[in-house]
Order: C-alpha cells, then sequence, then structure tokens
C-alpha cells in the first residue's frame, strides 16, 4: 500500500486513468450545479461503497460508467492522496491499459453527457478538466518517466 496511508484512514473514493496509445478515456459531467466539478471532463471513478478496497471501487465504478470489466492485475499505478480539507478522507488514484477492442465495446451509463479519448497532452491542458486529476495524472507521468 501506498506509504503515509492505511487502511485504518479510510477513503472516500477512485478515480483511474485508462490509457490507449497516448489517449486517455475522458467524459463530460452533467452540468447540474448540485455535484463537484459540473460540466467539467472526467475520469472514470467514484464514491467507496460500503467496505470495498480502493481497487474495487474504481473498477466498480467503471463497469458502471463504461461497461468495461477489468481485473485488479491490468493496474499498473496507484497512488493515495491525502484530504483536500481538515474533515475529508484519503483518495485513491489509479492507472491502466486500454485496449482498441475494448474502447469499441464501451457502452456509456447515464451519468455525465458523452465520453471520448483525448491525447494525454489535451486533458493537461484543457481548461475543463478536473484539476485535481490534471496533477495526478502529471504524478503518474512522472513516476513512469524515471522508472523507464
Amino acid at each position: 500500500m501506498q506509504a503515509g496511508w492505511t487502511g485504518s484512514d479510510g477513503f472516500s473514493g477512485s478515480k483511474i486513468a485508462l490509457i490507449c496509445a497516448g489517449e486517455i478515456l475522458v467524459y463530460l459531467r452533467d452540468d447540474i450545479s448540485s455535484i463537484p466539478f459540473p460540466g467539467h471532463w472526467d475520469l472514470p471513478g467514484g464514491g467507496r461503497e460500503g467496505d470495498e478496497s480502493p481497487e474495487t471501487c474504481a473498477l466498480r465504478e467503471l463497469d458502471e460508467e463504461f461497461a468495461l470489466r477489468l481485473p485488479e492485475s491490468r493496474i499498473v499505478w496507484s497512488k493515495a492522496y491525502p484530504p483536500e480539507r481538515a474533515a475529508g478522507l484519503w483518495s485513491w488514484f489509479f492507472v491502466a491499459a486500454l485496449s482498441a477492442s475494448e474502447i469499441a465495446k464501451i457502452r456509456f451509463g447515464d451519468e455525465g453527457q458523452r465520453w471520448e479519448m483525448w491525447p494525454i497532452a489535451v486533458f493537461l491542458e484543457h481548461d475543463l478538466a478536473v484539476p485535481h486529476l490534471k496533477s495526478r495524472l502529471t504524478d503518474y507521468l512522472a513516476a513512469s518517466d524515471r522508472l523507464g
């Protein structure tokens, strides 16, 4: 597990970046004021249910949102992030590879307006990409460069 995080800390949810040939799976959030980041480009994932693990949370949300089922073994990178506010919980960020045939099988759920595959650089530079996810993806890219 991630240094600095213990299971006793709990967590609020998980996000997963799915990458294929230099592109990342993104979706446009609904544009309603009652949700965080309305009308922003987001990554699959969401809030924890019950006592599920961070990996199970991300993969369940991926199945619910895109009808994609990936095994935990496909996750190539993970990191826990501390709460952004004093009373908050940790959150997790994962990265996994996605194949072209899996992209073709996507069946978008009922959350969000639409999905797209974007070059990673476009997501990182986009004004309406969820800001903390851009920084987390940057963390992964920096780590993967260090690892070769």
